[in-house]
């Protein structure tokens, strides 16, 4: 059995921590349509439309509702600010 490679995402708004912690993929919607980054993607810097943005941890997918925002990958680490919609 192999091990599935993981990276770290946080997610955070300007009220609260959404997430921190590892994940298999995330998947979220970008200005210029929706892309996946999954671990050991190279470095990005890229704006965030509105959408759903989705994780899998755990072998469980969540979602997040979001206006806008942005994402950076760097080393294995996603950070993304969001704007979220209940907000």
């Amino acid at each position: 059995m192999t091990v599935m490679e993981k990276l770290h995402l946080s997610i955070v708004s300007p009220e609260k921590a959404i997430f921190d912690g590892e994940v298999e993929r995330v998947t979220l919607p970008g200005v210029q349509g929706s892309f996946s980054i999954l671990p050991h993607h190279a470095p990005i810097i890229s704006a965030l439309g509105s959408g759903t943005l989705s994780y899998v941890a755990e072998a469980e997918e969540h979602t997040v509702d979001i206006r806008s925002g942005f994402v950076e990958m760097n080393n294995n680490d996603a950070s993304v600010c969001v704007e979220t919609s209940a907000e």
